[in-house]
């Protein structure tokens, strides 16, 4: 059973002139599967619940771990699992829920959160492409320059700079007349669905958001980029082969990491008009909202045998301490 986006579109602009609400369709087309929907969303979603609070208990409790890198890596797991609960718990009740209405200002608030802490993850992959530029290219002066003081200052203004440019744009886009229609065609409050329903002009808004994207995506890619250029050609200069797979060993999972989101974020928001498909939309929304996050701990623990063996560790002392 398929359900008539027009019709509900009609519905919502009849006796409406200021928008208090909106309706997210997120999966109403396919009513048929929702059950299974949910059920592979909850799974999902409890993956990154797990997975991203597993390697933030194993990098707090393992004094091994006590490092900028794991440091950077605990910061990035505790962004995940805020960044999916901004989107997937109200996507699993609207998956149950006949009810899709979400109020104005809860639509206004799920975007500021979803922006700042997607803006947040560009800042921190890029700080930590730094700490692996300075750990392998000036070891030397790695202690002094990602000190526990610096290292607490980069955070902060990773966390605090998403926020800043997340208000920025929340504030310009929902300044903007609503008058109906209030029909959201996504899974949740984003940027471009959101400014589709705007009731007047939003060209200074694009503008806005592409100057934006350019600070949050390309200024941190460039960054990132430029780490490890320097980083392989340092590596490619070592002589021993442990250092070398060492070296490789910490940097893959970061650059894999680093492509999956800034890949998909990069074609989701600078792609050309000529390109654009509410599908592909769609399909990237989720990508980098839900897969991202369940895959991080995956990527960041596979290759690392630091993590691994701190696992096993912790395996070890809960089972002593089962056993008493």
């Amino acid at each position: 059973m398929k359900v008539d986006v027009r019709s509900i579109t009609e519905r919502s602009m009849m006796n409406q002139t200021t928008v208090t609400y909106f309706i997210i369709l997120g999966f109403s087309a396919f009513t048929d599967v929702c059950l299974p929907i949910f059920f592979l969303f909850l799974f999902v979603y409890l993956a990154i619940l797990t997975g991203n609070g597993a390697v933030v208990c194993v990098v707090r409790s393992d004094p091994a771990l006590h490092s900028p890198m794991y440091f950077f890596l605990c910061n990035l797991s505790i962004l995940e699992i805020v960044y999916s609960s901004v989107t997937l718990p109200k996507i699993l009740a609207n998956l149950l829920s006949k009810d899709k209405k979400i109020s104005f200002q809860g639509c206004a608030i799920q975007l500021f959160l979803f922006i700042a802490l997607g803006a947040t993850e560009c800042f921190l992959l890029a700080v930590m492409a730094f700490d692996r530029f300075t750990a392998i290219c000036r070891p030397l002066y790695y202690s002094l320059v990602m000190s526990a003081q610096n290292c607490c200052r980069l955070s902060a203004f990773s966390w605090l700079s998403g926020a800043l440019l997340s208000m920025e744009q929340t504030f310009f886009i929902f300044s903007l007349p609503f008058c109906g229609p209030n029909v959201i065609d996504h899974f949740f409050c984003d940027i471009p669905p959101v400014l589709k329903l705007a009731c007047s002009e939003t060209f200074l808004n694009e503008i806005s958001i592409f100057i934006v994207g350019m600070i949050v995506l390309f200024m941190p890619f460039l960054l990132t980029l430029g780490s490890y250029t320097q980083i392989i050609s340092t590596v490619l200069k070592m002589t021993s082969v442990d250092n070398r797979n060492k070296a490789y060993s910490t940097c893959v999972s970061h650059l894999t990491s680093v492509t999956l989101f800034y890949g998909t974020a990069s074609f989701m928001y600078f792609r050309p008009r000529s390109l654009y498909s509410l599908e592909i939309d769609r399909f990237l929304a989720l990508f980098y909202s839900a897969v991202t996050p369940m895959l991080n701990p995956l990527i960041y623990t596979l290759r690392n045998q630091e993590v691994k063996l701190s696992f096993v560790r912790g395996l070890r002392h809960l089972q002593i301490l089962c056993n008493k």
